[in-house]
């Protein structure tokens, strides 16, 4: 069971279970809750740096011990970056997934797009009814 601990503040995210740090170029990644249930990251499918992405569409895998599944867009953009190191190391999502474990980077196509995205307390509601 995820804990309030395991939702920092700052961040927003997805019903789909993706975080979001906005700035500039917006970090994405999978929250605590979601690497847990995935279990042993093994692979990790990304879009190319320049690729074009929409809200909600499925811009990748994640693929674990357990299963394989979606990483979908959580705002329009194009792509900025990719953690490149979980290439070689998917299991940084597990370790780390607020931290070297962020998945990539997405330029927003519209800077109010994470006003629509959930709050930590949000979120949390979200996973505690599960």
């Amino acid at each position: 069971m995820s804990t309030s601990a395991d939702t920092p503040e700052e961040l927003r995210y997805t019903s789909e279970h993706e975080w979001v740090a906005a700035s500039a170029d917006w970090k994405v990644g999978i929250t605590a809750y979601a690497q847990d249930s995935l279990g042993d990251i093994v692979f990790v499918q990304l879009p190319e740096v320049g690729a074009t992405v929409q809200a909600g569409d499925s811009i990748g895998e994640i693929e674990s011990t357990k299963s394989v599944s979606e990483l979908y867009a959580p705002i329009a953009g194009t792509v900025a970056a990719r953690n490149d190191a979980l290439d070689e190391q998917p299991e940084l999502i597990n370790t780390d997934p607020y931290g070297q474990g962020w998945i990539l980077q997405i330029t927003p196509s519209d800077p109010a797009a994470g006003d629509s995205l959930l709050d930590a307390a949000a979120y949390q509601q979200l996973i505690e009814s599960k």
